[in-house]
């Protein structure tokens, strides 16, 4: 039993677990960002950060549309690369040009969410995924 937990090796199966596991935590947890966004978005557009002057209800929209709708297609695992592209930028803005000025312990979250994502368009979206079962395996 010790010799298999200090093993570094890992099968196949618990491997596209742990992808599925990281696609649909890191997806409703990013889910529950975007949703207030896009349920508030009349109220919050004119008051929203604009980090890279696109104006703030355009801001507000490209949030919206990385927060909400690409978490639910990492969650489902339904064209996972390219929706882990916006959810990317987004935390790279949060991270490098929103918080910049901030101290560690105030953008984290976004650190956080930005490597997770990274890791996720690193591995692809394992064979639990709608992405596998449209595409297959290549």
């Amino acid at each position: 039993m010790i010799k298999k937990l200090l093993s570094s090796g890992v099968t196949n199966l618990q491997l596209n677990f742990a992808i599925l596991i990281g696609r649909v935590s890191f997806g409703v947890a990013m889910l529950t960002h975007g949703w207030p966004k896009l349920a508030n978005y009349s109220a919050i557009a004119p008051n929203f950060p604009d980090p890279i002057g696109v104006g703030s209800e355009f801001s507000l929209a490209l949030a919206v549309f990385s927060e909400f709708f690409c978490s639910i297609l990492l969650i489902l695992g339904l064209g996972t690369r390219l929706a882990l592209i916006p959810l990317l930028i987004t935390m790279m803005v949060a991270f490098f040009i929103h918080h910049a000025g901030d101290a560690f312990g105030d953008k984290e979250l976004s650190f956080l969410f930005m490597f997770g994502f990274l890791v996720l368009f690193l591995t692809g979206p394992g064979k639990f995924s709608l992405d596998h079962k449209i595409f297959g395996s290549k």
